[in-house]
């Protein structure tokens, strides 16, 4: 009997256009899922769908609040087997308070906020209704390790954002425990992708800059190991000890 975690059919990955998105998404297929992208660049998710298989594309600005009630209505029309959420979609923000004028540190923060946190809210409980209507089903959030331990100074908006969607997912698993509705949370350490591209050096999360990156193969090959074994909180790398320590430390504690 496969494990609860690959108990779906369809998933929709946000972000999918490319990094831990396309990986993830990638892997997905592989597994025999069918796998709809979205992203915000059309022309990149047109290129991932037809390297990796995808399904379909959506161009979604995860950002675009008001956006997400159409789109929940036109991708379940479109697929009314879909049964999985990955809020994998993120943006991560050098700012400093000290070093920028307050408007543009705002506006900045603003849409990190929308994105990350705003986002994948919306449309987990916008497609809640749908997905328990289904046997079972599954969301997925891409947190970080930053959601642990703020360590990346200069991310003060993301660690946040990331530290709201580890609690999010474990409130939200108490909250759905006697339903057919799954979460799992995924908490990446330092990926070589290319979030880092507003970084005075974007390569910084790359192998040769530090050495605790993971590559994307190595990231989800201990990934999928976990999530196929049935993990519900899933590190990798570094992250995953920083994960067990938390979870040693809290996880009575919240169970109590």
């Amino acid at each position: 009997m496969a494990p609860k975690n690959m108990d779906f059919k369809c998933a929709l990955v946000t972000g999918g256009g490319g990094g831990i998105g396309k990986a993830f998404a990638e892997y997905l297929i592989s597994k025999g899922k069918k796998v709809i992208i979205a992203g915000r660049t059309e022309s990149k998710l047109q290129k991932t769908a037809r390297e990796i298989g995808a399904t379909e594309y959506y161009v979604l600005d995860t950002g675009a609040i008001s956006d997400i009630p159409a789109f929940i209505n036109r991708i379940t029309t479109d697929h009314p087997e879909l049964d999985c959420l990955v809020n994998n979609a993120g943006v991560q923000r050098p700012l400093q308070v000290l070093k920028q004028p307050p408007e543009d540190f705002l506006s900045k923060a603003d849409n990190e906020l929308n994105i990350n946190i705003r986002g994948p809210l919306h449309l987990a409980v916008g497609l809640l209704s749908h997905f328990k209507s289904k046997p079972q089903a599954l969301i997925i959030n891409v947190s970080s390790v930053l959601g642990y331990v703020p360590f990346s100074i200069i991310n003060p908006v993301y660690n946040g954002t990331k530290a709201w969607l580890h609690f999010w997912s474990m409130n939200l698993r108490s909250q759905l425990r006697d339903t057919n509705v799954r979460v799992v949370e995924i908490a990446p350490p330092t990926v070589a992708t290319d979030l880092h591209r507003e970084r005075e050096n974007p390569d910084d999360n790359k192998k040769d800059n530090n050495p605790n990156a993971l590559s994307l193969e190595e990231f989800m090959q201990e990934v999928s190991e976990k999530l196929e074994k049935g993990d519900e909180t899933i590190g990798a790398g570094m992250s995953a000890n920083v994960v067990e320590k938390w979870y040693n430390a809290f996880g009575d504690m919240y169970k109590e």
